[in-house]
């Protein structure tokens, strides 16, 4: 009878959430139709696109000599997407991040270019107009996404496994939802599919109580080299890039009485020198640090950022199918985990732990075990879930905000906000990866309001390609082949992360000495990254640290952290040569290295397992215990090495009588 009922439930619910989602759609179209329509006018940008790029001197010496329209304070997706925004608007604009670009959040998300089913789950059900605006922009953007970058984002199914029969119709009616709302910006229709055929798709996916499957489509992109894809066609369009340059200091000036920013003090963590850059408007895009900048231009100034930790696990592929990802929407704690194919690997994730501020997150072994624990739950039992198969762990901070404008101040943002300081500082916090570029858009907007900025052309962002997008196609590849003579491989992992760029990278690779391939030498064996691409990464893409190949220009320590470790000799020699490092500086490099990848990406970390208390049921405890009893016969309480000889001995002669 209560079963009964609590269908019943769930259908009117269902039915209720298309109404909803249908009225919603209808009042946002209207109120978009009235909004005023700005052309971009991509054609004429993309002309202007500079083929060759300044070193980094020339960038310290340009934001040196002169005042800029904006300096813009940190190198992730929300920093680089604003970069790209003013500079296409014919602003002068320079980009300063303390790191590397993409070292922080922007390198370590899900990967997923997504508008969020959840979140509109919630604003149909509570009649959320603001989540549902927040759901619409993010469908539309990730239509985008995979419009101006072909080669870094692509779409991607995403099963959704049901195991009882009224889930059928609900999961259903929210992922019909989730198409309406995309509208004609659909990447594709979400459909059912049988057990029969979920299982062809997804072998390794439990068959038991499975009842069907639903699939829909979301999109997925290597985020580390989307970001730094922006920052580099901020550069071809005169932008001024300068990672590692930390602000340690912002410039104020008086004006009609009352103290304006216009600039900021800097430190230069190649050089260790400090200098000033001049500027008529700042804007904090610093992600999870971004109180700290607030709080430097008004130590006063109540923080509102509270960073929350999310963990990913990289397991190899045959844990996944290789077209399709999986979500799991009821964990044992009421988290969202997705299990997604991504570059020959599995990445599964994530957590949501409020945190503290580091400049090192580091996974835990608990949060691990966590999504081990949620994975099992889903593979047959042919797929043992194992703590060794887990090839790298990584952790990443989210920067929540709370929105200072409001005065509940206690209630997160559910978008991004944009905060405007009595000495014009403008901070943009939140959001997610998918928005960055409307986000930056409202950021320029109320920039050039603010600070009386004349830019040359309004918004010129939807639809320009980013770099490497020009001359790309799907089945370039080949003609990497044929021109260079590289491996298969390797020619389409430079095609899906260089796009047309590959060719002048190809350019630069050694032969190999084989009969096949004839260029291109590896950096490891077992991946196709080539030690062309360090020299590339350093002469073109302003890499400085060998932590910056390792981590962000190849992902070779999101994949594999022991391969990782394996290639950095080889990394750091390629880059010592390119930039002159003394055999000190090398080994210094060298440890960074490997530091990193002890602390953020897991290396050790399963070495530290001892120490935790084993979680086994009572029948894994029973199964265990006849299984020493069987090797000690003695009952002695512990096997010695004459107790192993015998069993040994007794199951080799067991299997031979068998044999026989």
């Amino acid at each position: 009878m209560w079963r009964f009922a609590f269908r019943h439930r769930q259908l009117i619910l269902a039915s209720s959430a298309i109404s909803g989602a249908t009225y919603l759609a209808y009042h946002y179209e209207n109120e978009t139709r009235e909004s005023k329509l700005v052309k971009c006018e991509v054609g004429s940008i993309n002309s202007q696109l500079a083929d060759t790029l300044p070193p980094r001197e020339h960038h310290v010496n340009s934001v040196k000599s002169k005042e800029l329209d904006m300096l813009i304070i940190g190198g992730g997706a929300t920093g680089a997407g604003c970069t790209l925004d003013a500079v296409s608007r014919g602003l002068s604009v320079a980009v300063v991040e303390k790191f590397d670009f993409s070292s922080g959040t922007s390198s370590k998300s899900t990967k997923l270019i997504h508008g969020g089913v959840r979140y509109l789950q919630k604003a149909v059900f509570n009649l959320d107009y603001a989540q549902y605006k927040m759901v619409k922009e993010a469908l539309s953007e990730r239509a985008n996404l995979l419009e101006i970058a072909p080669h870094l984002a692509y779409k991607l199914p995403i099963m959704l496994p049901i195991y009882k029969y009224w889930q059928v119709p609900y999961f259903w009616a929210g992922l019909k939802m989730y198409d309406l709302v995309a509208g004609f910006k659909n990447l594709q229709m979400s459909y059912i599919i049988s057990k029969k055929r979920a299982l062809e798709v997804f072998p390794m996916l439990k068959g038991d109580n499975l009842k069907a499957a639903l699939v829909y489509h979301d999109g997925q992109q290597e985020d580390s080299r989307m970001c730094l894809s922006l920052i580099m066609t901020a550069v071809r369009l005169g932008a001024h890039a300068l990672n590692y340059t930390e602000v340690i200091d912002l410039i104020h000036r008086e004006e009609d009485g009352k103290q304006v920013l216009c600039g900021a003090r800097v430190r230069d963590k190649v050089s260790n020198e400090e200098y000033e850059i001049k500027a008529k408007c700042v804007i904090n895009a610093s992600g999870a640090y971004t109180d700290n900048i607030r709080q430097m231009a008004d130590s006063s100034i109540k923080p509102i950022c509270q960073p929350s930790s999310g963990t990913h696990i990289v397991l190899p592929s045959y844990y996944s199918s290789e077209q399709m990802g999986l979500l799991d929407p009821n964990t044992s704690d009421g988290r969202v985990i997705f299990f997604l194919p991504w570059q020959g690997a599995t990445v599964a994730g994530t957590t949501d732990t409020k945190c503290e501020l580091t400049d090192n997150p580091s996974p835990t072994e608990e949060e691990v075990q966590f999504i081990l624990g949620e994975i099992k739950g889903y593979l047959n039992d042919d797929v043992k879930v194992r703590r060794g198969d887990v090839l790298s762990c990584w952790t990443g901070l989210r920067p929540l905000v709370m929105d200072p404008n409001k005065k509940d101040t206690q209630s997160l943002a559910r978008n991004h906000i944009i905060e405007i300081g009595d000495d014009h500082l403008i901070t943009i916090a939140g959001g997610k990866w998918t928005t960055y570029r409307e986000m930056a858009q409202e950021t320029i907007d109320k920039a050039v309001d603010v600070c009386n900025l004349k830019p040359s052309r309004s918004c010129q962002t939807s639809g320009l390609l980013l770099d490497g997008a020009h001359g790309w196609s799907p089945t370039m590849h080949v003609k990497l082949v044929q021109t260079f003579g590289i491996d298969v491989a390797v020619a389409e992992h430079l095609s899906s992360i260089y796009g047309d760029r590959a060719f002048k990278l190809c350019e630069l690779a050694q032969m190999t000495g084989l009969t096949w391939p004839v260029v291109g030498r590896r950096l490891h064996p077992d991946f196709p990254y080539i030690e062309a691409e360090v020299v590339y990464a350093v002469r073109k893409e302003y890499a400085r640290r060998a932590l910056d190949i390792v981590a962000r220009r190849t992902r070779l320590a999101f994949l594999n952290v022991a391969a990782a470790e394996q290639a950095v000799p080889k990394i750091v020699e390629i880059m010592g040569r390119e930039l002159g490092w003394s055999k000190q500086k090398c080994k210094e490099e060298h440890e960074y290295c490997l530091q990193f990848l002890d602390k953020e990406m897991g290396l050790h970390l399963k070495d530290k397992i001892n120490s935790l208390t084993p979680q086994l049921s009572e029948a894994d405890r029973e199964s265990f215990l006849k299984q020493f009893q069987r090797i000690d016969c003695d009952r002695k309480g512990y096997i010695s090495l004459n107790d192993l000889r015998r069993h040994m001995k007794v199951g080799v002669s067991i299997s031979l009588s068998l044999t026989c």
